[in-house]
């Protein structure tokens, strides 16, 4: 039986090759910019979790009471300011929260904007000592929005 000997032998690409194949990554990536930055329109929000005495009266007295016990985000202007409030609906006895953590404005191809509210649920553990009171866990942010978004969608994850 014979023996194959069989060599490869590769070429350098040429100058030209490189050229074009710089050119096309360098397309690729400016495609994947333009599509992120501008076309894709995500914009992280600015905001400020508010405290209790932090949180306008109006907001208090008027927004919350009707909504408290429903779970969902809506948002509200007042005095010239966008607010943020999430809602847990209610809860049969304490240890339940609620938290932002982030907030993300993205613009469709249509020019409407949705809210995307991303909220942290908690629950309280199993064998805690628990107040045995009916809770309405919520959250206030002040926001630097200058005009209210056409819809807010609130994306939940439940911390472990």
């Amino acid at each position: 039986m014979k023996k194959l000997n069989i060599k490869f032998k590769f070429q350098r690409p040429s100058k030209r090759t490189m050229i074009i194949i710089l050119i096309v990554v360098l397309v690729i990536i400016a495609s994947l910019f333009i599509y992120n930055f501008f076309i894709k329109g995500d914009d992280y929000v600015e905001y400020k979790v508010l405290a209790e005495e932090q949180i306008p009266t109006e907001l208090t007295n008027e927004i919350l009471p009707e909504y408290k016990q429903l779970e969902r985000a809506l948002a509200c202007c007042f005095n010239d300011k966008i607010y943020v409030i999430v809602t847990r609906g209610q809860k049969p006895t304490g240890g339940y929260d609620i938290g932002i953590d982030k907030m993300k404005l993205v613009k469709e191809e249509d020019k409407t904007t949705t809210l995307v509210v991303y909220t942290v649920f908690t629950d309280p553990s199993p064998g805690d000592i628990l107040t045995q009171v009916i809770t309405y866990p919520y959250e206030v942010a002040e926001t630097n929005l200058s005009e209210l978004p056409d819809q807010i969608e609130m994306k939940v994850q439940y911390d472990e």
